[in-house]
């Protein structure tokens, strides 16, 4: 995240420009803040790093919120987090309109390895796996929880991205159903001992 002033000015106009549905366009977005694209790289990185950065902003607080409004706890609290924010994603406008606008800079910045929102995605998932096994009333093995993490990543993305990635309608109730196959909710919590 960025820390400067300057940094943090050109961030906000860039996520409002986002949230409007617009395409953040660096040239534009130095223009309006009357500096030259030179300053703005050096204050935000490239596009891509920008892109990112509003992109995880938008992401945090619909995971929290998926988080508040979920299960107590178990596997019902990981689908229930999972489902909510995947249901949020497909149908938040400007995140659609960025998928069509721009479908494989999406893809790229989404649902690769090298890129800093699927990293982090995996590492909140990743935590909410660990709390649940830690408190005892979720058992990821055989897997890590750092695996199933990926593997419900992935899942969240087949369903966020199904236009994009097989050119099916993205589907929230599908999304769920798979989680819930996956995780098994309705199964008796793990005891430790």
């Amino acid at each position: 995240m960025y820390t400067s002033d300057s940094a943090l000015r050109a961030f906000r106009e860039a996520r409002h420009t986002f949230i409007a549905g617009s395409r953040i366009d660096m040239g534009t977005l130095a223009a309006s803040l009357g500096v030259d694209r030179t300053s703005l790289f050096r204050w935000v990185g490239n596009r891509d790093r920008l892109l990112s950065e509003v992109l995880w902003s938008l992401a945090v607080p619909t995971l929290d919120s998926a988080a508040e409004s979920a299960a107590p706890s178990g596997a019902a609290r990981i689908v229930d987090v999972l489902d909510r924010f995947t249901a949020d994603l497909i149908r938040a406008p400007y995140f659609r309109a960025f998928l069509t606008r721009e479908p494989a800079r999406a893809l790229r910045l989404l649902t690769t390895t090298e890129s800093d929102v699927q990293s982090r995605f995996v590492a909140r998932v990743t935590a909410l796996v660990d709390t649940e096994r830690q408190a005892g009333t979720f058992d990821p093995a055989p897997l890590t929880s750092d695996e199933l993490a990926r593997l419900l990543v992935r899942i969240s993305e087949s369903f966020t991205y199904a236009d994009l990635i097989s050119g099916e309608t993205p589907d929230p109730a599908r999304a769920r159903a798979t989680f819930e196959y996956v995780l098994r909710p309705a199964a008796v919590p793990v005891t430790t001992t």
